[in-house]
């Protein structure tokens, strides 16, 4: 006899606790596998396709397209079993049954966004007899699998409601909710002090009047977090919102003359996905970090000569181009090894500076979703040929939408290339919980002074924002200079490869 189990939007991990469905790749009465991807949601982070541990038949849909859900609402509910509970009629090559729709994602095998990790935990599996017992492994956090992944087939209406009638749900029936009430449950009013994480979660509450009494946290014993807070602030701005845009019209007719509503000609676009992440990490680089910028003009003539002759090098020992991101980033690897203490992050709670052992090197990268920080990992063991193929690597991922969250997050230093733009010179804003970002601008001729002549040189002006609580100007400086010198003076970088 069929079940029927909910399925919710699982944890995908690196602290993100929302997503926006973009797109979904089943319909209700599809026949879905074990481990098959079913709906294509945008994090903060990146496009991930979700896959549904249940297999069996989809009797429910939770939130159209563009409807951001938080960690844990549900998604879709599964019949599963349905296939058997229909006299095995569903599964017979005799019975009618709808064509796959032409969305039909491929296995997760071939969907290079899905999420997998390696679990013991099985999972329910449909009856159908295209499945297995032997598992594919495949698993959400939370969830576990128990067969291999079979093609799509979709059961007649029929059939459909006949299975579910008679299936026992297994979990408590679903009620659909407005989004803004699922982010916060109503908790009751804390007696006493109030478990919070750390003062900063205090002053963030005072700040946008969020009564932490009222907050039921999600840490251990009902610790409030950060990210309880933060949710507390969206849904107030939401309803503020919802508030405003009901009011709108009934203000607009009592200010308009003779009682005629006027139109508004502003354009409101939601601050969600990649841009709403950009936005409060910068938000929160301000307000936390106290930074300051220092620059310099660096002729980089000789670093350009040097890359041409690398690139121009044939034989069994030439290897792949070269660029000059790839050459400044070794600079950058190089320069942390000597000022150690611009690879570090400060823990505010604990008020302690936290050295970091390796070089996460984060660099800017713009596409189509907005501005994204790809990492490469472990870059202080790397040469200039090998952050540049990686640097390759990640930009063509980011470019096709497919860098996973764990390839976003977790740098420790960036380097900002801001002169493909054009422009000279910036004041970049620390990537938090970062420590410094080195910016880089357009390399052009210009008029400079060489061996005591003035001559037309390649002249590149390089700019270093650094939080002045890890270390303070004469390092800071230091270490600009020592770049600029390499950027002159590539034979300087020799001592230390």
């Amino acid at each position: 006899m069929a079940q029927v189990l909910e399925f919710k939007l699982p944890d995908l991990g690196e602290g993100l606790t929302e997503a926006e469905i973009v797109r979904w790749l089943v319909e209700v009465g599809d026949v879905v596998a074990i481990d098959q991807p079913v709906v294509e949601v945008e994090t903060a982070k990146a496009m991930v396709e979700v896959p549904c541990p249940y297999g069996g038949v989809v009797t429910a849909r939770f939130g159209e397209e563009g409807t951001e859900l938080p960690v844990g609402a549900p998604l879709l509910t599964v019949a599963v079993g349905a296939a058997e509970g229909s006299s095995g009629s569903a599964a017979s090559p005799s019975s009618p049954s709808s064509p796959s729709s032409p969305s039909s994602p491929s296995s997760p095998s071939s969907a290079s966004s899905s999420l997998s990790s390696p679990s013991p935990s099985p999972s329910p599996s449909s009856g159908s007899g295209t499945e297995s017992s032997g598992g594919s492994g495949n698993v959400l956090v939370g969830y576990g699998t128990g067969a291999p992944a079979a093609r799509r087939r979709r059961i007649r209406p029929d059939r459909l409601d006949r299975a579910v009638a008679e299936a026992p749900v297994s979990v408590a029936p679903v009620v659909a909710a407005p989004v803004a009430e699922v982010l916060v449950a109503e908790a009751p009013v804390h007696e006493g002090p109030v478990p919070v994480v750390s003062p900063l979660v205090r002053r963030l509450a005072r700040q946008h009047d969020i009564d932490l009494r009222r907050l039921a946290g999600s840490g251990p014993d009902g610790l409030i977090l950060r990210a309880d807070v933060d949710r507390a602030i969206r849904t107030a701005e939401e309803t503020a919102a919802a508030t405003a845009r009901v009011q709108a019209p009934v203000a607009a007719v009592v200010a308009a003359p003779n009682g005629v509503a006027a139109a508004s000609d502003a354009e409101r676009i939601p601050l969600r996905g990649v841009r709403g992440a950009v936005a409060d990490k910068l938000s929160r680089s301000r307000t936390e970090i106290p930074d300051a910028t220092c620059w310099v003009d660096a002729d980089a003539t000789e670093l350009m000569a040097v890359r041409a002759a690398m690139n121009a090098a044939t034989g069994p020992s030439a290897g792949p181009k070269v660029s000059v991101l790839a050459l400044l980033a070794r600079i950058c690897t190089a320069a942390l090894a000597r000022f150690p203490e611009l690879n570090a992050t400060v823990d505010t709670a604990a008020r302690e500076i936290v050295r970091l052992p390796g070089v996460h090197l984060g660099f800017a990268a713009q596409t189509e979703r907005g501005l994204v920080v790809p990492v490469v990992r472990d870059a202080h063991t790397r040469n200039a040929e090998s952050i540049g193929a990686e640097i390759a690597r990640l930009t063509e991922l980011a470019r096709t939408g497919k860098l996973s969250p764990a390839q976003l997050t977790g740098g420790t230093f960036t380097l900002n290339n801001y002169g493909v733009f054009g422009v000279d010179g910036s004041t970049p804003i620390i990537n938090h919980p970062e420590a410094a970002m080195l910016g880089v601008g357009r390399i052009m001729p210009k008029p400079w002074v060489h061996q005591g002549e003035l001559a037309v040189r390649q002249v590149v002006q390089l700019s270093l924002t650094f939080d002045h609580r890890v270390c303070d100007g004469g390092t800071a400086g230091g270490f600009l200079r020592y770049v600029a010198d390499c950027v002159e003076q590539p034979a300087v970088l020799l001592r230390t490869l």
